[in-house]
């Protein structure tokens, strides 16, 4: 079990199986992109499927997460997915993606055992999207969106940050759009996680303004704690339901004390938050011939020691050092 020493016990394991990503998204990385990790820094996918082994059989890992980077980039992608499918017990997976590669790929994750995506988009504008990632692949987002709901990879989330100057006024328009397309739409407060440092405490759009702005089109009724449990999304039902949507608000509404996941970087790190200073080297442990317990162990130490919140809720928050690409969201 990952238990800390505030009492939760994490069941949802974040694997970031790459740092690169074929976006440039302004509230991440700069245009120019960033220095990749070196491919023997990366894990195996023997080595990623070896420590998702351990969390699932040892450690009380209920849910895994595959995220980036990009991770429809990681050319061992269907087979990681495939073989943690078989494990016992089987986790839940899903995939967080920016949707780019998803038409061709999402059927092949289906069947290979992937239960959902997730997938980024943040404007329904063709002008916007290209300012906002610096690419024109809005309709390869949408199309990968389509194929994921017809092969059965739902419930399908959109995930969406919202930033004011550039796609601030769209959610309104958004949730319509995700209520008639069935998907389930998420919006998410800014966080720092670029690597120019560009994030400013006081020019974000928070979660009370998101439910104002929706406010003015639909009747929105909250969903309910018990609803929730240590899901970071607050949902609302949409004019009555079935439709919901949902908002994470890391920075203005921290949900730091229901916390249930541990991450693994790309190369091999545990982290205990998204935020954190501190990381574990299980890469090393892998390399060096560690037994599972051996690793296990390390991770249950990790764990342990992970601290009360991210310090997102502090106006003094500083950026972490460590680049976001190859932690994963």
């Amino acid at each position: 079990m990952l238990i800390d020493t505030y009492g939760r016990v994490a069941t949802d394991l974040r694997v970031s199986l790459t740092d690169k990503c074929n976006l440039r998204c302004t509230y991440c990385m700069p245009e120019e992109g960033l220095q990749w990790l070196a491919k023997p820094d990366l894990l195996t996918d023997d080595e990623i499927v070896r420590l998702v082994d351990i969390a699932v059989t040892r450690l009380g890992v209920r849910d895994v997460r595959f995220t980036g980077g990009e991770p429809l980039l990681r050319p061992g992608l269907v087979g990681i997915v495939e073989r943690c499918a078989a494990l016992a017990p089987r986790p839940k997976m899903s995939l967080t993606t920016n949707g780019i590669g998803l038409k061709r790929t999402a059927a092949a994750l289906k069947t290979v055992g992937l239960n959902r995506v997730n997938v980024s988009l943040d404007t329904l504008r063709r002008d916007v999207f290209k300012t906002l990632t610096r690419r024109d692949r809005h309709q390869d987002v949408l199309d990968g969106l389509a194929a994921a709901r017809e092969a059965g990879l739902t419930p399908v989330k959109v995930n969406t940050v919202l930033m004011p100057g550039l796609n601030g006024d769209e959610a309104p328009e958004l949730l319509a759009w995700a209520v008639e397309n069935g998907y389930e739409l998420r919006f998410i407060e800014q966080m720092p996680l670029d690597a120019q440092h560009g994030w400013k405490r006081d020019g974000m759009i928070t979660a009370g303004d998101i439910l104002q702005s929706l406010s003015t089109r639909f009747t929105l009724t909250g969903e309910g704690g018990e609803e929730r449990g240590s899901a970071p999304a607050e949902r609302w039902i949409v004019d009555g339901g079935p439709h919901r949507v949902g908002v994470i608000a890391s920075v203005t509404r921290p949900f730091c004390s229901a916390c249930d996941r541990t991450r693994l970087t790309a190369d091999g790190q545990v982290r205990t938050c998204l935020f954190a200073r501190e990381e574990t080297d299980l890469r090393a442990a892998l390399r060096s011939d560690a037994t599972d317990e051996d690793v296990a162990t390390l991770w249950k130490r990790a764990m342990w020691g992970k601290k009360a919140g991210s310090g997102l809720d502090d106006p003094a928050f500083l950026q972490p050092d460590r680049p976001m690409s190859a932690i994963g969201g």
